[in-house]
């Protein structure tokens, strides 16, 4: 996948699809089982099971999220000047104080503990931030089914850093399609143009198409197995959201995932997880 060896580099390593195959992983949806949720609805807890996915999940407000536009705005430009690209901000959360805190944060972890329960963590933080006029898409995929993590009991919140809308790429779901089960990916060509190096193709086959549009400040959730992607951006507004990544404390992770996971709620009885400080630089 090579935006995971892109420009910020990750002690993480970036298993082949033989060695993913050697781990054995365990890779099926376990629903939540949380009946009495703090801060969603039974409702969406009920839809996440069904569907795979919650959208338009309020977290931030409009001087909130500004705030932290502005702190990406600089972030991009220092990151660009340096010779990286507007997609190859990943593990950001290992370097940068400020994505900590977003991992950290009270609001959402609130949100993810209602599905996956008390003890979390939080592993990964990647800026997708497609700019004005990008050509790139994202196939057709299942995170599950490149990250070297058993059982697959991983959600990612997508936090909308810009408005996102059909115009400027929003990320689209296949509704459904985690119960489905670990799908078989192939190759990307050149000629689909996508940041992702795998795509499972005629996913319309397996659900319903949803367009996730966000209003900047919102956060969808979705699960691991859930097949997602997203079009081109050819209009002249960047679209840019951030990834952040969370599971059960019972997960196992290989080659060096582990070292990236931070305790966001309860323990991490097993000591398995790094839990690696804030950064100091913001």
């Amino acid at each position: 996948m090579s935006t995971e060896r892109a420009f910020y580099k990750t002690n993480k390593i970036m298993p082949t699809p033989a060695q993913l195959a050697e781990m054995g992983r365990e890779l099926k949806f376990y629903p939540s089982i949380s009946k009495n949720p703090n801060v969603l609805t039974p409702h969406q807890v009920d839809a996440f099971n069904r569907v795979g996915y919650i959208k338009g999940i309020s977290i931030f407000n409009d001087i909130k999220i500004n705030k932290h536009r502005q702190y990406f705005d600089a972030l991009l430009a220092d990151v660009l000047s340096a010779g990286g690209s507007s997609y190859s901000i990943i593990s950001a959360h290992m370097k940068y104080g400020k994505v900590y805190d977003l991992l950290t944060h009270p609001k959402i972890v609130a949100c993810v503990k209602d599905l996956l329960g008390e003890d979390v963590i939080g592993w990964g933080a990647h800026y997708f931030c497609k700019m004005p006029h990008d050509p790139k898409s994202v196939g057709w995929h299942q995170d599950a089914g490149y990250w070297p993590l058993t059982p697959s009991k991983t959600v990612t919140v997508w936090l909308a850093i810009d408005d996102a809308t059909v115009e400027n790429g929003a990320m689209r779901f296949i509704a459904g399609s985690h119960h489905k089960g670990h799908l078989t990916s192939q190759h990307s060509r050149p000629e689909d143009n996508s940041v992702l190096g795998q795509i499972v193709e005629n996913a319309e086959q397996y659900g319903e198409l949803v367009n996730v549009e966000l209003k900047a400040g919102e956060i969808s959730i979705h699960t691991d197995l859930l097949l997602h992607g997203s079009h081109a951006n050819p209009s002249p507004k960047r679209r840019c959201g951030l990834t952040l990544r969370y599971c059960t404390t019972d997960v196992r992770a290989s080659y060096r995932w582990d070292k990236e996971g931070v305790v966001v709620s309860g323990k991490d009885s097993s000591g398995h997880w790094g839990n690696p400080p804030r950064p100091t630089t913001d």
